[in-house]
């Protein structure tokens, strides 16, 4: 028996090795085919099919995500990406027309979606058609779609038009249930980011700010669409005013709405809009849908060459701020301040130019970057900060070395405050039999204590630390805004603020996206016509490149999933909403004790993958969401 044991083993081994170098050689091939040019691009129609969101920064999948297939079904899109390929279509002989597929867009942040909108217009100006399809039109979709020459819409769908607002969570009465307390250390009447912890609805003073943002945000949006589509504006006025008499008029009939009010140009199943691409772009019967089309991935890789090294250098900190290192999507702040400290030491950057699109974080991380940026202005480098969607809390606190701060009137920013959160189990342990005793040898000592209760010396003290970090938080928006900290106190109080507002009040300087930053930066640092970038942000991993290759053809072949009814393409899915609430309350309760968090700002492409992603995976909370999403 041992001998045949022995055998086993060794066939066992063999087979193990050879599995090994087989698959060693697959990926060996696949990365040479990776590295190698990207396939050809010919004529047709430019297919922008976007099954996901449009972000600063794509978070990579990771291996689980590639070997489970789910890589590919829910993108994120570097707006850079799309902003360079419409760009260089709008000139490109071979591209005889854009077509925006909408029906799996999610979403992307009022800002960036206008900038991705503007690079629309411009295409258009150059006499490029620009065509936009969806069973179902959202505020996202629209606002985008706006900018097409040509809107269809399914004769079963609708244009669904609501503005800013919602609903949010608030877990008082359930973490009273649970027997959990919430100790809460805040500065600021408007910092409402710990307010689902300490009340079931939300105060006067966050309702204000949050009825005053909403109201500045729906008429930055009006305005965008007004004027990309200017027969569509009373229509766009009727649905936000009184939709019910348009559609009781037409006996319900959505699409006929959209259509007598001018908000479409069409009304048509997918294969007659794939027959109008046939038209302009040539058919092609080997394809899905007839038509002769430019994979939009290829065209991409074809546009962009983050290999470019400018005398300009951009660095995005997007999504929360977090300690530590953090891989694309989120930003580490170690991971980001050693980027920046490295493209530093090559010694050829000439100036700064940092994109921000975060609702903050960590304190500590946050002050991290924000030295690191220092040191940029330290080797006498011009620092100019492009602000996206949010930059506000952590967000803001990084941007405060720039000499320059555009934004865009949709951009929210602020939320100059800090808070502190620590939740203790005394009263669950209490609710389960079991006590809690021991000794202290000083008065913090196993302090702070969750088990029983924080000690009120533990108390005042993380109270003391959040005041003083608030007050330096104001010290060093007034260094860098040239204001006193009473008067930054004004504005400061964790008050959320718009764009165009924030203009008004001295936080930022101009309106203007990237390119007016990379503009700005170059005439500070004296270059001239020289506005050749250097992107600060690692090199792809194989892994990632590996992502790339599966993700990238999933949206060009035009046999996306399409929703069931107008009604399912335009309302979120339960689990996404339950997903994205407790994503946000794991990144207070699982980050830092000291914060500058907005949860005021937009969600940074969190979906429910993002709670195990984010490192909520062992932890209570994490339980709770699966249980939660289980029974859903």
């Amino acid at each position: 028996m041992a001998f045949v044991r022995a055998v086993w083993k060794l066939l066992v081994g063999i087979k193990d090795a050879l599995v090994l170098i087989f698959m060693l050689m697959f990926f060996g091939l696949l990365y040479a085919g990776l590295k190698a040019s990207p396939r050809p691009v010919g004529s047709g129609i430019l297919l922008v099919e976007l099954n996901g969101s449009l972000v600063e920064q794509p978070a990579r999948p990771g291996t689980a995500a590639l070997l489970s297939g789910s890589a590919g079904r829910l993108r994120d899109y570097r707006l850079s990406d799309l902003v360079a390929a419409v760009d260089a279509a709008k000139n490109d002989s071979k591209v005889k027309a854009i077509a925006l597929d909408l029906d799996g867009f999610i979403g992307g942040g009022q800002a960036a979606i206008g900038t991705l909108g503007e690079a629309l217009d411009r295409a258009r100006k150059a006499g490029k058609p620009v065509l936009a399809y969806a069973t179902g039109y959202t505020d996202d979709r629209y606002q985008l779609a706006s900018h097409a020459s040509e809107i269809w819409l399914n004769p079963l769908g609708a244009v669904a038009l609501s503005g800013p607002g919602g609903s949010n969570l608030y877990y008082k009465g359930m973490l009273d249930k649970l027997g959990v307390n919430a100790h809460v250390y805040r500065v600021g009447t408007y910092k409402a980011a710990v307010e689902p912890f300490t009340r079931n609805d939300m105060s006067p003073e966050a309702k204000a700010n949050a009825t005053a943002l909403g109201g500045a945000l729906l008429e930055s949006w009006r305005d965008e669409v007004r004027i990309a589509r200017p027969q569509a504006a009373a229509g766009v006025d009727q649905m936000l005013k009184d939709p019910m008499t348009p559609v009781t008029a037409a006996n319900g009939d959505f699409a006929r709405v959209a259509s007598d009010l001018k908000l479409v140009d069409k009304l048509a199943e997918r294969r007659a809009f794939e027959a109008r691409l046939a038209e302009l772009g040539g058919t092609d019967t080997k394809a899905s849908g007839g038509f002769s089309r430019i994979a939009l991935a290829d065209y991409v890789r074809r546009a962009t060459d983050r290999r470019k090294a400018g005398p300009i250098g951009v660095v995005t900190i997007a999504g929360s701020i977090v300690d530590g290192r953090a891989g694309p999507g989120t930003a580490g702040g170690e991971t980001i301040a050693r980027q920046i400290e490295k493209a530093l030491d090559g010694g050829k950057l000439k100036a700064l130019v940092v994109r921000v699109d975060s609702p903050g974080g960590s304190v500590l991380a946050s002050e991290r970057i924000r030295q690191a940026i220092l040191g940029a202005k330290a080797k006498g480098l011009p620092v100019v900060v492009s602000m996206g969607n949010a930059a506000a809390s952590g967000g803001y606190w990084v941007s405060t070395p720039a000499d320059y701060i555009f934004a865009e009137p949709s951009t929210i920013t602020g939320s100059i405050g800090v808070f502190g959160i620590l939740p203790s189990f005394e009263g669950s342990l209490k609710k389960l039999g079991v006590g809690v005793d021991g000794i202290k040898t000083t008065p913090l000592s196993g302090e702070p204590d969750l088990l029983a209760g924080p000690s009120p010396e533990a108390n005042a003290l993380v109270q003391a630390g959040v005041e003083s970090t608030y007050r330096r938080f104001l010290g060093i928006v007034a260094q860098s805004r040239h204001k006193s900290p009473a008067d930054v106190d004004k504005i400061a109080q964790g008050r959320v603020w718009d764009g165009g507002t924030a203009r008004q009040i001295g936080l930022i300087d101009q309106f203007g996206g990237l390119d007016e930053a990379i503009a700005k930066a170059a005439a500070l640092a004296k270059l001239g016509d020289e506005r050749g970038i250097t992107a600060i942000e690692p090199p792809p991993s194989f892994e990632a490149r590996l992502a790339e290759w599966f993700a990238g053809g999933s949206g060009d072949d035009g046999d996306s999933a399409a929703p069931a009814d107008a009604l399912a393409s335009l309302g979120p899915a339960p689990e996404a909403l339950i997903g994205e609430a407790l994503a946000r309350v794991q990144a207070v309760l699982g980050g830092a004790t000291i914060q500058a968090t907005c949860l005021d700002c937009p969600a940074t492409g969190a979906r429910p993958a993002a709670i195990s992603a984010s490192g909520a995976g062992g932890g209570w909370l994490a339980r709770l969401a699966r249980l939660l999403l289980a029974a859903g």
